[in-house]
């Protein structure tokens, strides 16, 4: 049987994911802007990985489209946009999708799922999480540059996808309880602000100590909320997330030999929310960071570090154009935290 998969996000996670799928026999519909869906029709895709993995679709072997009209045939939806634009995707399924299709939201954030069931409440809508991270490169590459598979809410309708994710070398990781993962891979994605307002990749943004005591400062700032909203993130490393924060802090040489095992990152590798940043684009600043100041305001704890986050990357979606060193970010970040702790 050939399923029928709409991807309804022509970005990058979309089109990996969705390539990878198209690869291993699945009948796929890209759901996108012109400008993205344009220009994979002309080049078709290469999905590669930082393991050698090599795969080619041509552009025969996929559909495009600008209006998600194949989610009235489809046998799954996967919801691939950034969280701000959920409810409007959602919206757009209203009157196509049919009664019982499975729709998977592959998204960052919590809560994506509650949107997009609130508006298809017919459907089978589970939330998931795409663990690894993906570039786009020249000629229609998408590349997988660190480690990690696709987490997701189990349910018995997937049983039926389960081959075919598994042919494509996406093995469902399936949880009876999804939360923890999702709060787990918020705080990596703690980074993703970090690395975006660094203008460097992941890899050296990462080698650098001070952008790394940023990282910990936001990470440290959230498990104190997570743990007074007794919110129980999962480890999603080698190293548990408080041991990991204690790690981020050590000099270079430590963090270098302790890491050569526990993280793989490709030279390739950056946030998208540094993407994001670079093409003009809004990004999911508030479905991040702002979890986080969010929750902190429920439980009544401050959360300087991460509010300060949200004030730097919105300058920059708003016109300023500058990156920030380690050391200027570390002075800003902690600055906002002893201002906190002096108006207590």
């Amino acid at each position: 049987m050939t399923f029928r998969v709409t991807v309804l996000g022509a970005g990058c996670i979309g089109i990996f994911v969705g390539g990878k799928l198209a690869a291993a026999g699945a009948d796929v519909t890209f759901v996108g802007r012109p400008r993205v869906v344009e220009s994979i029709s002309a080049s078709g895709l290469r999905l590669t990985d930082l393991d050698g993995g090599d795969d080619r679709v041509a552009a025969s072997g996929f559909h495009v489209a600008t209006e998600p009209d194949s989610a009235a045939i489809a046998d799954l939806v996967l919801v691939t946009v950034k969280s701000a634009a959920t409810a409007d995707a959602a919206k757009q399924l209203i009157g196509r999708i049919r009664p019982g299709t499975v729709v998977l939201s592959l998204q960052n954030g919590i809560g994506n799922d509650t949107v997009i069931r609130e508006t298809v409440p017919s459907c089978v809508v589970l939330a998931g999480m795409v663990l690894c991270n993906v570039v786009q490169q020249e000629g229609g590459r998408f590349h997988r540059g660190s480690p990690g598979g696709l987490a997701v809410a189990d349910d018995p309708a997937l049983e039926r996808f389960a081959p075919l994710f598994r042919r494509a070398g996406l093995e469902l990781d399936r949880h009876a309880d999804l939360r923890p993962v999702q709060w787990g891979k918020l705080l990596l994605n703690l980074n993703n602000p970090i690395n975006a307002l660094s203008g460097r990749t992941l890899r050296e943004e990462l080698s650098d100590r001070d952008y790394r005591r940023c990282l910990a400062l936001a990470q440290s700032e959230a498990l104190a909320v997570m743990h007074r909203a007794r919110i129980r993130p999962a480890r999603l490393t080698l190293l548990p997330p408080e041991l990991l924060v204690r790690l981020l802090v050590m000099p270079d040489a430590i963090y270098g030999r302790a890491t050569r095992r526990t993280f793989e990152i490709d030279p390739y590798a950056r946030s998208s929310m540094a993407d994001d940043l670079a093409l003009g684009r809004k990004t999911e600043i508030n479905w991040l960071c702002g979890e986080i100041v969010n929750l902190g305001r429920m439980v009544g704890l401050a959360t300087p570090v991460n509010a300060r986050l949200i004030e730097l990357v919105a300058a920059i979606e708003n016109g300023e154009t500058r990156t920030w060193s380690g050391s200027e970010l570390l002075a800003q970040l902690r600055a906002a935290k002893n201002s906190a702790t002096e108006h207590r």
